[in-house]
């Protein structure tokens, strides 16, 4: 299994911006397509973003679609999430995961993290 820490969560006002942080286990990083995931409470974990094994292909939710970015750096074993214009209701622990691919029809290969808290105050 990929093992992976997440970082960068905080609290931020609404319309502000963090960057969150994935690093994962190098061996076989470069092998699978990578997605984040956020859960709030007393709801089911919901898909975010990803991002293919190259990084040449994302897809994002509709309600992230145009604030946040998803990008990789194989050579640091670290996938990336820019968020920008947060929202009360992006609120959320944020999780990384491997991924068979980058449509919301993927496989999730890997164990799921503690992730990192994000919360946005209005």
């Amino acid at each position: 299994q990929v093992q992976k820490v997440e970082s960068g969560g905080g609290l931020v006002q609404a319309g502000g911006s963090l960057r969150l942080s994935c690093t994962a286990s190098g061996r076989t990083f470069s092998s699978y397509a990578m997605g984040w995931f956020r859960q709030a409470p007393g709801k089911e974990r919901e898909f975010v973003a990803a991002i293919s094994w190259s990084g040449g292909s994302t897809y994002y939710a509709d309600s992230v679609k145009g604030r946040f970015t998803i990008s990789r750096d194989n050579a640091k074993n670290t996938v990336y999430l820019q968020m920008n214009n947060l929202k009360p209701e992006d609120t959320a622990v944020y999780r990384c995961n491997a991924i068979s691919g980058i449509t919301p029809t993927h496989s999730i290969f890997g164990s799921w993290g503690q992730g990192t808290q994000v919360t946005v105050s209005s």
